[in-house]
């Protein structure tokens, strides 16, 4: 069995996604159930902490005592992740999820971060 989030990874949550949008978010608690193993089709529970902002649903997973997934999404036909399966770290796990989200929002407003072809001229 996969142990409930912590008090203070419930705390780091917090403090990350306050930090990302500047303003008190509220994190909710839930479950949610995932495949954890390509190779199977055993379905698991894991607690999970969940909250919405700017019209964005963001999910972080406990897959693992130490072990975590994570996703947005604006619709539930559109889900997005890092590129990451899994994080061994709820912190590097949460700002991936808002930094990637925060990239995702600037391109769907036509704003490009990054280099382009013209820095590197």
């Amino acid at each position: 069995m996969i142990p409930d989030f912590s008090e203070a990874e419930r705390d780091t949550v917090q403090t990350l996604s306050r930090q990302r949008f500047n303003n008190e978010i509220e994190v909710h608690t839930a479950d949610a159930e995932l495949r954890l193993n390509k190779e199977s089709d055993a379905i698991t529970e894991c607690p999970t902490l969940f909250f919405k902002e700017r019209g964005c649903n963001f999910a972080i997973f406990k897959t693992g005592v130490s072990e975590f997934r994570c996703q947005f999404f604006y619709e539930p036909a559109d889900q997005f992740g890092t590129g990451h399966t899994f994080y061994n770290d709820l912190t590097e796990c949460v700002a991936a999820l808002l930094q990637t989200q925060s990239d995702h929002e600037r391109e769907s407003q036509g704003v490009r971060s990054g280099v382009t072809g013209e820095d590197l001229a």
